[in-house]
């Protein structure tokens, strides 16, 4: 039973911060979290650390975080594992980690912070494009929700296309005073810079990324309804993805100087990666679609876009370019399409569902028996500790 003080003391947090309110605050937060990920993984690029040592450690620090709790939290729930699953498991790795990771990081290194973040806004329309072609999703024109995710694809596609094929010249520099006080910081030199190295190869990059990506969501459904028990999904995929690279490492890598940390910067770029980007920012992130829905947690990404924009800029001295502007424009356009004819299709689901009884175990909620049968996009975003 819980004590009377914890009580009150969580009527007053509940008085004082409505869980709306908490919410909103925990998105926020979470897209900061993410945006400083995009951040700090280019000033790691630019100290010269390992695109394969990278992210090994990364996922090591992910899977140690991850592995107590998917232990005892689903000790109980858990499905038993088989070679089948242990099979689906490897390959989902392969295509959400090993690829989803790798393509990112060579577009990055390619790119910027800033639009790396922003074609990743086209990753829910990428993922209905699949489920389409797979025909796990139905594509229903004859209703406004079909035809909103279907223009919302178009448009993500063609921003994607714009980014890629069309630089344009620069619309915004840094000002002459911030890159002086880039130049008397030594922290802020140690970071680099975000200066594009190869434009159209690091949008080709970050386009595999998106594929890799929406692939892995698209792929795995079928195996989470074998094995719902999700923390312990992901530390399988997270086990593996860490062999996987360094399978890699063994042929790409062979540089023992390569897996040393060289300074703090490098170390503080390695913590943050596994532990706020892949720990911390996936905790929040169950919580807020728990309590928000999968859909309310996706329309704060542009947010993310907007933050990184800030962060690099102050941080790295990014510039931006016309055809990476409109690109983002027509992305994010694009993404708000996809999630309205989402959030239509759930209303009208919603509406073929048995009426809500009551539930006992509600405390006096009414709670719907039966549920309306989710699409293969629900998750939408699910920026996991595998999601960049």
């Amino acid at each position: 039973m819980a004590e009377p003080g914890h009580v009150a003391f969580t009527q007053k947090m509940q008085g004082w911060f409505p869980e709306k309110v908490q919410l909103h605050i925990a998105m926020l937060a979470l897209q900061f979290g993410y945006a400083g990920f995009h951040v700090v993984s280019r000033a790691a690029l630019n100290m010269g650390i390992s695109k394969i040592v990278f992210p090994v450690y990364r996922n090591i620090l992910a899977f140690i975080l991850l592995l107590p709790f998917a232990y005892f939290l689903e000790k109980k729930d858990r499905p038993p594992i088989n070679l089948g699953l242990l099979i689906h498991f490897f390959l989902l790795a392969i295509v959400g980690i090993t690829a989803n990771q790798g393509f990112y990081l060579l577009g990055l290194d390619n790119t910027s912070p800033t639009f790396a973040s922003a074609i990743q806004n086209s990753v829910p329309a990428i993922t209905f494009l699949m489920a389409a072609v797979l025909r796990i999703e139905k594509v229903r024109l004859d209703r406004k929700d079909g035809i909103s995710k279907v223009a919302g694809t178009i448009f993500c596609i063609a921003g994607a296309s714009v980014i890629t094929l069309y630089k344009g010249p620069t619309i915004y520099s840094p000002s002459p005073s911030l890159n002086k006080v880039r130049e008397m910081s030594p922290v802020l030199q140690s970071l680099g810079d975000a200066n594009v190295k190869s434009w159209t190869l690091g949008c080709l990059f970050l386009i595999g990324h998106c594929l890799s990506w929406s692939g892995w969501l698209v792929l795995q459904a079928p195996v989470l309804k074998k094995y719902p028990a999700r923390l312990s999904f992901t530390s399988y995929q997270c086990f593996f993805g860490i062999l996987q690279f360094i399978v890699l490492a063994a042929f790409m890598e062979r540089d023992l100087n390569a897996w040393l940390i060289h300074s703090g910067s490098e170390l503080f770029s390695v913590f943050y990666a596994g532990v706020v980007a892949s720990g911390i920012a996936f905790a929040v992130q169950i919580w807020c679609i728990d309590k928000g829905g999968p859909v309310f947690v996706a329309l704060y990404q542009p947010v993310q876009t907007l933050v990184v924009a800030l962060m690099a800029s102050v941080a790295l001295g990014e510039e931006f370019y016309l055809g990476g502007i409109i690109g983002a424009v027509l992305i994010i356009t694009g993404l708000y399409l996809v999630l309205w004819g989402k959030n239509e299709e759930r209303k009208f689901m919603l509406q073929k569902q048995p009426p809500l009884i009551q539930s006992p175990t509600d405390h006096g909620m009414p709670r719907a028996i039966g549920h309306a049968k989710s699409s293969i996009v629900q998750p939408l975003l699910s920026q996991s500790n595998e999601s960049a």
